[in-house]
């Protein structure tokens, strides 16, 4: 499914992923739509926790209260590694996290969220809206039936990542 074409549907932006309609099934009430979303943060964590529900809050407002996002945080419904396998699984219909996270599935995931001397977030931005960034997510998450989709970044994350502890007293 092409982007737009997602967009146009679902009425609504949705971040980390979302399963296409047809693999959970969400509660209708008089024409209203409940999605669950599923995070890898602790309820009302700073800066990412809050960030979710404040997507959530978004998407509630701008679809009228037609399409209501229930926020789930981490180990809410599961754990909070476990969020894209819900979304692919049909236990909920979102998930808010980083794509690192899932680095398991594909390596290549981890390039859509701040590795160490990555991209800054301007510099991601860009590369998924308007240099080809969105179309190698979209193949890596078609072989799960998911979209995934910027909402935010912590930019460039400082640090590295290593096999082995660094020796602290080296050089004093």
């Amino acid at each position: 499914m092409k982007r737009r074409e997602f967009f146009k549907s679902a009425s609504v932006a949705t971040i980390g992923a979302a399963a296409a309609t047809t693999l959970a099934t969400p509660a209708i009430a008089q024409g209203n739509i409940t999605w669950r979303m599923v995070t890898t943060w602790p309820k009302n964590f700073p800066g990412l926790g809050v960030g979710a529900q404040r997507l959530a809050d978004r998407i509630t407002k701008a679809s009228g209260g037609r399409l209501t996002i229930e926020v789930f945080a981490a180990n809410e419904m599961v754990p909070p590694l476990q969020a894209l396998d819900a979304v692919i699984d049909g236990s909920a219909e979102m998930s808010h996290g980083a794509a690192y996270y899932w680095q398991n599935k594909s390596q290549g995931l981890s390039f859509f969220t701040g590795v160490p001397y990555g991209m800054t977030s301007r510099e991601l931005a860009a590369w998924v809206r308007y240099l080809g960034g969105q179309e190698i997510w979209d193949e890596i998450y078609d072989q799960f039936g998911v979209q995934g989709f910027l909402s935010g970044d912590t930019g460039t994350q400082a640090g590295g990542w290593f096999r082995n502890e660094p020796d602290r007293h080296q050089g004093h």
